[in-house]
């Protein structure tokens, strides 16, 4: 992925250099407004071709990695309803919602999907594009929301406007995690020593996921990065190993009966 990106910016950087020189450029025999309107005609084509040719080699690369680690790149949602599957962030904000690049298969047995998440919000000139780089893993029963979010500036000021904070036993990660939950006791009885332990490890303090409904997924700024797809699911599995019997038991579903899901 990073030399498509490598690569998609020498062919755009001397379209860049063109437009400036075009600009600059005084054109005998033409009018004031011709400089513009031949900059667009000719560099416009390149651009939107430059842009095609980019889009082509990003899908191209995604489907190798798909085809690498036994995964499939349908890129579009293959019906699972991923707009819909949570209804926090990033979700549900703006307009022009899409579902873009989706990969999907399976991690340590478990169902699996990443994909881009787009909005827009304002319009016109201030219109804004955003995308979040989702990765989740689809649950054997229904649990209540429970969402974790690293402490950060994005944290405290939720905090101010009365967000909930749940505090828990260890002061350590309650200072590196922000919590809200739906049903506290249920979250007091996943969130045990033992996971909290694994939270506060490296590879996890910086990893926002919520559980919702039948998805556990996590989300970060910026489109698919095939880079990060493991480290992140292998946080989220740690979680859903982690989910006591009981707690399955009480949502309909035994991981000892039903094997997929480790009980802890």
């Amino acid at each position: 992925m990073r030399r498509v990106a490598v690569v998609g910016a020498m062919v755009l950087l001397p379209l860049v250099v063109v437009g400036v020189v075009l600009s600059q450029t005084s054109f005998d025999g033409f009018d004031g407004g011709a400089g513009p309107l031949l900059l667009v005609l000719v560099v416009g084509p390149l651009v939107a071709a430059a842009g095609w040719w980019w889009q082509k080699k990003r899908h191209e690369a995604l489907a190798a990695w798909a085809a690498s680690v036994g995964w499939e790149y349908p890129r579009s949602d293959p019906g699972y309803g991923l707009g819909r599957v949570h209804q926090g962030r990033p979700f549900g904000r703006g307009h022009s919602r899409q579902v873009r690049e989706v990969l999907t298969g399976r991690w340590q047995g478990l169902p699996a999907v990443s994909f881009t998440y787009q909005w827009s919000t304002g319009s016109g000139k201030e219109e804004r594009t955003s995308q979040a780089h989702v990765v989740g893993l689809a649950l054997p029963a229904y649990l209540p929301t429970l969402e974790l979010t690293p402490e950060g500036v994005g944290a405290r000021l939720a905090k101010l406007v009365g967000a909930q904070d749940m505090q828990l036993e260890s002061q350590a990660f309650n200072e590196a995690y922000r919590v809200a939950a739906g049903d506290e006791r249920v979250a007091h009885a996943i969130l045990h020593p033992r996971l909290m332990e694994r939270l506060l490890q490296a590879d996890a303090r910086d990893t926002a996921w919520r559980i919702e409904g039948t998805w556990i997924l996590s989300w970060e700024t910026g489109s698919t990065d095939t880079a990060r797809i493991a480290p992140r699911l292998g946080v989220l599995e740690a979680v859903v190993r982690a989910v006591p019997r009981h707690v399955w038991q009480d949502h309909g579903y035994d991981p000892v009966t039903h094997p997929g899901v480790a009980a802890s």
